[in-house]
């Protein structure tokens, strides 16, 4: 078995050890925008529930020296962001936006997808993503080194936006249905594949 000291490895070396250990990993596509109302698109693969009463999740901005995210710089100027579920339907487009551009520029506008209005925030979302939930921002956490670390985003949904199609009695989410995307290392992603039911111990 390999073993390695992570204060030993560099920055990349265990970025790859965590991206391809932990998988898979859920894809939040986030829309935010500025003051001035510049929208910003952008996928994020940190991602994942932290409560549920309220429901609130996170997602995590990592910075290049020194450098925040659009996403984060946004989010903190306006407390308002819409996470969407990237799934089959959607992820070809959803890559599109994770190029670098100008934090002014709208990556949504090399895509085919089309913005709808939020009802409690004032950050459109896409409307062709199957689940897309409004968020106020809770608390931004900066993690690790000013210039290499991240920035922790929690936020609390305030809206949810379920497709009919997903969704069934008592709140629940038909997850073969939904056809959710997960990423994986490098430019690897995974579809849900077989599924298998475990009943958990009462006693």
């Amino acid at each position: 078995m390999k073993q390695f000291k992570a204060d030993t490895l560099s920055k990349k070396q265990n970025y790859k050890l965590l991206s391809g250990s932990i998988i898979p990993r859920p894809i939040a596509f986030v829309t935010s925008q500025d003051k001035s109302g510049h929208l910003n698109a952008a996928p994020f693969s940190f991602f994942n529930i932290v409560n549920s009463a309220p429901p609130m999740i996170m997602i995590s901005t990592v910075r290049s020296e020194g450098k925040r995210k659009d996403t984060s710089v946004n989010i903190e100027e306006t407390e308002e962001f819409v996470v969407h579920i990237t799934d089959e339907t959607i992820v070809e487009e959803v890559n599109k936006t994770a190029a670098p551009i100008e934090r002014t520029s709208n990556e949504l506008e090399r895509t085919n997808l089309t913005c709808i209005d939020s009802e409690l925030v004032s950050v459109p979302g896409i409307q062709q993503a199957k689940i897309r939930m409004e968020c106020k921002l809770n608390r931004i956490i900066p993690l690790g080194d000013p210039q290499e670390g991240s920035d922790l985003i929690i936020g609390e949904v305030v809206m949810f936006h379920i497709d009919d199609d997903v969704y069934f009695e008592d709140s629940k989410i038909d997850a073969q249905a939904l056809t959710a995307i997960s990423r994986l290392a490098g430019n690897d992603y995974a579809s849900l594949g077989e599924t298998f039911t475990i009943v958990r111990p009462t006693e």
